[in-house]
């Protein structure tokens, strides 16, 4: 038996379209387009580790939360990367959960809250 985690990641939004452009624009500068689900969910593919990230309206249909502790990493190939990256989220509207900084000997990274108030944080392992 194998497992991959992480195969897949997704987080809640209240407004889809907001949110769609909000990724589209953090995500443009790495190559990583995004699609439809369908009218409740949007999709990008990582194809360097064949993950995806989503972001879905509730199926429920109640208003979608942030967990508390709960958090998104996406790791970079390098510092300037992470730096780039958080600038753009920064400048799309997220607000600043910690400048990226060196952490510890093994992590680089920079904290963002989204349109939604889903925490991210933008890294460098290694």
């Amino acid at each position: 038996m194998a497992a991959n985690i992480g195969g897949y990641i997704s987080i809640g939004t209240n407004n889809l379209e907001a949110a769609r452009e909000f990724y589209d624009k953090l995500f443009e500068p790495i190559g990583v387009k995004g699609f439809r689900g369908n009218e409740r969910s949007y999709f990008y593919k990582f194809v360097k580790t064949d993950t995806y990230f989503a972001i879905f309206v509730p199926f429920d249909g109640k208003e979608a939360t942030v967990g508390n502790g709960s958090m998104t990493g996406i790791t970079f190939d390098s510092i300037e990367e992470v730096d780039q990256i958080y600038q753009i989220a920064i400048e799309s509207g997220a607000l600043d959960e910690g400048k990226p900084e060196q952490k510890m000997d093994t992590f680089y990274g920079g904290y963002i809250r989204d349109l939604d108030g889903n925490k991210l944080v933008f890294c460098k392992m290694g």
